[in-house]
C-alpha cells in the first residue's frame, strides 16, 4: 500500500480544484489594530492592514483584556493544570461562568476550550441523553453543530434555511411524544441574514420541541449588553440553550452555552469533550471576564462596528463590486469560483498590503465563493476607500463582471 500516495492525491484535488488553503504568517500589532506584519512570501514583516478577523471590536487590543490576562499571568501561572474535575477549575472560570450566565438571563452556563468544542459536546451529549430524539437542523448550521448531531447518534431532520414553512413541516411528521430539538444559529456568519428567533420559539412552543440557538457571531455585537439577537429581539427567555463564543466579538478564546442549571448541570456530567479535556487557561478565562464586563457596560464598540460596516457596503455598492445582501456586519463580497477568489486575496496581500482570505467549499457551496469583509471600529475610512480602489482594479484586470449599485 503506498500511503505516500494516497495522501499526496488528496492534496493534489485541493490544488486542481482551486480550493488549497494556505496560512498567512502575520503577527498583529497590539495597540495599532488592524496593522499587522506579515512575514507571508518575502524576507522580514511587511505592514499590511487585515480585513478578516473575526475579533469583530478590537477586543483582543483592549487594555482592560490584556490588563486583566497579564494580572492573572502573574497571579497564578499560565496554564491550568488539568480538567475543571481535576485541579483545572479555578476561580476565573467560576466568575467567568457566572457573568456568561447573567448576560444571557439564564441560571447557569458552561465554557469549553473553544465554540467547536461546546458546539458537538453539547448536541451530542442533548441526542444521547434524550431517548428518540429527533434533532431538527437549519442547513446552513456550523460545521461542529453538524458534527455534533451526527455524533449524538439520534435522528436529524435537516430544514431549507430559515424557511419556517419546512421546519414546521417537519416537526408535523414527527410523533408529539417523540423528544425534538431545533438547532439553529442566530447570525449566518458567511451570508449575514439573521434567523426569525420568535417564529421559531413559537414553532418550538407548538410542537413540544426545546431550542438550541448558536450566537457566535452575534455575542458581543448585538443586544444592549451584547448579548446577542436574542438579546436584541428580547428572546433569550425563550430559548433553551444559547451557545457563544469567547473568540470573537470577545476577542479571547474558547465557547460556552447557558441554560437552566439541571441543563447545564448535565452536559457537565455527560460530555466527554467538557470531562475529558484540559481547561481553559485561567489568563484567557480572566481576558474574556474582563471583555465580557467591558462589552455589558460599553456600546461605543459595537456602534462604530456597525457604522463602518454600513459604510463600506455603500463604498462597495457605488463602485459596481457585487456585495451581497447582509443585514448584519458581515461584508461578504461575491466572486462565484475558488481560483478567481484566491487569486484577488492573493494580489490583494502581495501587491496593497490588505489581507483577506478567501472563502470556498465547504464553508459555502460552490458556485459561492466569496471574500468576507468584516470591518470594526478600527478601520477607517480612509482604509476603506483605499480597499476599494484596489478591488475595482483587480475586478478589472482579472476581467471579473462588476454590478450597478442599486
Amino acid at each position: 500500500m503506498n500511503y505516500d500516495h494516497i495522501f499526496q492525491k488528496a492534496i493534489d484535488r485541493l490544488h486542481d480544484e482551486g480550493r488549497y488553503r494556505v496560512f498567512i504568517d502575520i503577527l498583529r500589532t497590539k495597540g495599532n489594530y488592524p496593522n499587522a506584519r506579515c512575514f507571508h512570501g518575502h524576507n522580514g514583516p511587511k505592514p499590511i492592514t487585515v480585513w478578516c478577523s473575526n475579533d469583530y471590536l478590537g477586543m483582543g487590543q483592549h487594555p482592560a483584556v490584556i490588563g486583566a490576562m497579564e494580572e492573572a499571568l502573574h497571579d497564578v501561572g499560565a496554564g491550568s493544570g488539568g480538567t475543571r474535575n481535576i485541579g483545572g477549575n479555578t476561580h476565573y472560570h467560576v466568575e467567568l461562568e457566572s457573568e456568561l450566565a447573567s448576560l444571557h438571563g439564564k441560571e447557569a452556563a458552561l465554557i469549553f476550550t473553544s465554540g467547536y468544542v461546546s458546539n458537538e459536546a453539547t448536541l451530542s451529549t442533548l441526542g444521547k441523553l434524550l431517548p428518540g430524539c429527533v434533532i431538527l437542523s437549519d442547513e446552513l448550521n456550523h460545521a461542529s453543530m453538524i458534527a455534533g448531531i451526527k455524533n449524538s447518534g439520534c435522528e436529524k431532520r435537516v430544514f431549507k434555511h430559515n424557511d419556517l414553512e419546512h421546519l414546521e413541516q417537519l416537526l408535523l411528521e414527527i410523533p408529539a411524544d417523540t423528544p425534538k430539538v431545533i438547532a439553529f444559529e442566530s447570525v449566518y456568519s458567511m451570508d449575514g441574514d439573521v434567523a426569525p428567533l420568535h417564529a421559531i420559539c413559537d414553532l418550538a412552543d407548538k410542537y413540544g420541541a426545546i431550542t438550541y440557538l448558536d450566537e457566535v457571531h452575534a455575542v458581543g455585537m448585538y443586544g444592549a449588553q451584547g448579548g446577542g439577537i436574542s438579546q436584541r429581539d428580547e428572546a433569550a427567555h425563550r430559548l433553551t440553550i444559547i451557545e457563544g463564543t469567547l473568540g470573537k466579538a470577545f476577542g479571547v478564546m474558547g465557547g460556552y452555552i447557558a441554560a437552566d442549571k439541571n441543563i447545564v448541570d448535565c452536559i457537565r456530567s455527560y460530555a466527554p469533550g467538557f470531562i475529558f479535556t484540559t481547561s481553559l487557561s485561567p489568563v484567557l478565562a480572566a481576558g474574556a471576564l474582563a471583555a465580557v464586563k467591558h462589552l455589558k457596560a460599553s456600546s461605543e464598540e459595537r456602534d462604530a462596528q456597525q457604522a463602518h460596516a454600513a459604510m463600506l457596503k455603500v463604498k462597495f455598492a457605488e463602485a459596481g463590486l457585487p456585495v451581497m445582501d447582509s443585514v448584519t456586519h458581515i461584508v461578504p463580497l461575491l466572486v462565484g469560483c475558488p481560483v478567481k477568489a484566491k487569486a484577488i486575496s492573493d494580489i490583494l496581500l502581495a501587491e496593497y498590503g490588505l489581507y483577506v482570505q478567501p472563502i470556498n467549499f465547504p464553508t459555502v457551496p460552490r458556485g459561492t465563493e466569496r471574500l468576507r469583509f468584516t470591518p470594526g471600529p478600527c478601520h477607517t475610512e480612509a482604509m476603506m476607500d483605499e480597499l476599494t480602489g484596489a478591488l475595482v482594479e483587480i475586478w478589472d484586470r482579472l476581467e471579473l463582471q462588476a454590478v450597478k449599485a442599486a
